[in-house]
């Protein structure tokens, strides 16, 4: 006989612990269910009392997108075929193959079995679920609509995996290119021009300014190369904690969204997302302010989330949705205001949100496939031009040395 450690839930609701001799797991899963209890963990007495081995520490791993895009989908499977919620986590901690994720849902369920909220649980773990995610998923709590929201969940996660994975895939050969054209550049400019310049020298000829210039370059990388790659280093090292404090991550915020090109494009991914979302709450049937307060957050950026917000209080107010975002011109224009106001005068908000966010995304889909596509020559003609020059300003002086041999 074996004495198993037991954890499980009464039929009232309550959590019930402690120990039982059977022959086997099996037979102890059997002994609990006679009792009218359901099983949440049963480990050998022994084998949960023994200390972890001397040097064995469990090592922290993050969990990946993939991990949490998949226990957000099976977890909207169970629930909507009827499965409770905490037998639901205990399955998924159970099957999950990374143990980094098998501890992080098994933290989830041990909070929730001790009575907190599945978003309070996932609230405990901003490493792993984000403000957006748990926002969403305490709407679905409150709304009794937890299965629908997993569900537009993953869908969120699994659209932007396959955004990350189409730029990724585009990126890879001008990557390569940029890695091999700064290892060409460094050679030159550590190991070629410093001969050529020992050769201009013993001609005491004078050199064009391009010449000069290049060599005062390669004379600068090669005295201070390591101080540059160190000062970059540090540079770096400065911003990201900069961008952790939330004055320093709202100024990195406005850059970016002033930035030409790349501002509008990440303004509109936001709205895309916001309209979305806010359709999805809407056709469940969560109340719009309540709506709105979930789908202010999955804009992403702290600036817009904050423009948004007085949007949020005029609706409070007793206006309508297009007039509460009319304010939010950079965001929301013109054209989307009108449908929006259409939308709601027909009864039909909820489906023109998702309509919109359809068509802004198939835009941005547009743009981004004309700018991965532009990204290459580009980078082709930059490179060709750094190194072009580097050539002409080497066999400049050539001739002008012949005119000091003649």
């Amino acid at each position: 006989m074996t004495t198993f450690a037991f954890k499980a839930l009464r039929a009232d609701g309550g959590i019930e612990q402690g120990r039982l001799d059977a022959a086997g797991r099996q037979e102890a899963i059997d002994l609990l269910d006679r009792r009218g209890l359901r099983p949440i963990r049963i480990d050998a007495a022994d084998a949960a009392a023994a200390p972890a081995p001397a040097g064995r520490a469990p090592r922290s791993r993050k969990v990946s997108a993939s991990d949490l895009e998949d226990f957000t989908r099976s977890l909207s499977s169970l629930l909507a075929a009827g499965v409770p919620l905490s037998r639901a986590l205990t399955i998924l901690h159970r099957e999950t193959g990374s143990a980094a994720a098998r501890a992080r849902w098994k933290e989830v369920h041990d909070s929730v079995v001790d009575g907190m909220s599945l978003a309070g649980a996932m609230g405990r773990l901003p490493g792993v679920f984000p403000r957006v995610y748990v926002a969403m998923v305490e709407s679905g709590e409150a709304g009794g609509f937890l299965d629908v929201v997993l569900a537009q969940i993953a869908e969120f996660q699994a659209r932007e995996k396959d955004l990350r994975a189409r730029v990724t895939t585009a990126l890879v050969y001008p990557a390569v290119l940029l890695v091999l054209a700064l290892g060409v550049l460094l050679y030159l400019m550590l190991f070629f021009i410093p001969r050529f310049q020992i050769l201009f020298e013993g001609f005491d000829a004078a050199l064009p300014p391009l010449t000069r210039g290049i060599v005062a370059a390669s004379h600068g990388l090669r005295a201070y190369g390591l101080w540059l790659v160190l000062g970059l280093a540090l540079g770096v090292v400065a911003l990201r904690n900069a961008l952790t404090r939330d004055a320093g991550r709202r100024a990195g915020e406005r850059l970016l969204l002033r930035t030409p090109g790349l501002g509008p494009l990440a303004s509109q991914v936001a709205v895309a997302r916001f309209c979305r979302m806010l359709g999805t709450l809407l056709g469940a049937g969560v109340p719009l302010m309540q709506c709105l307060k979930v789908a202010r957050r999955s804009l992403g950026y702290q600036t817009l989330v904050d423009a948004v917000a007085d949007s949020s209080e005029r609706v409070q107010k007793g206006e309508t949705l297009a007039a509460g975002l009319a304010p939010c011109r950079d965001l929301f224009p013109g054209s989307i205001l009108e449908m929006i106001s259409v939308a709601e005068e027909s009864g039909r908000l909820d489906q023109e949100l998702v309509r919109i966010a359809g068509d802004l995304e198939a835009r941005l889909d547009r743009r981004l496939k004309t700018a991965v596509a532009l990204a290459e020559p580009v980078m082709l003609f930059l490179i060709a031009g750094f190194i072009g020059i580097i050539f002409i300003g080497m066999v400049i002086p050539i001739f002008t040395i012949q005119d000091y041999i003649r």
